[in-house]
């Protein structure tokens, strides 16, 4: 019987130490805000992007997107020059979860984003 229970108790260890060593190796990746961000060019073209990263500047095509709807669990900022920079005499638009910028006919179009909640 003491084989056995030596056997149970090595197996116990092992499988605690995959778990730490599982866990250990998904830390590691980059968060990501769950659910999609969609986009309408100014040619009307829809794009969905998936589960962006939540660190970093996001770009968006050199056209830039009239319309945005945030179907992530984060919220985003949307700026209107590269590089999640603002052209002067604009503003940023803070865009909540499961929300829309219908966008306007005279405004300039959106040209990258930042997600609320990592490092830019």
């Amino acid at each position: 019987m003491a084989d056995l229970a030596d056997l149970r108790r090595h197996g116990i260890r092992a499988g605690a130490l995959f778990l730490l060593l599982g866990a250990a190796g998904c830390s590691g990746l980059t968060p990501k805000a769950v659910g999609s961000l969609v986009y309408t060019t100014p040619d009307d073209k829809v794009v969905q992007i998936d589960s962006p990263s939540v660190d970093g500047c996001h770009h968006l095509p050199p056209t830039g997107a009239k319309t945005v709807t945030n179907n992530t669990l984060n919220d985003v900022i949307l700026h209107t020059g590269p590089g999640c920079k603002n052209l002067e005499g604009t503003e940023s638009y803070y865009l909540a979860t499961n929300t829309s910028n219908p966008g306007m006919p005279d405004a300039e179009p959106w040209m990258s984003f930042t997600v609320v909640g990592g490092n830019a």
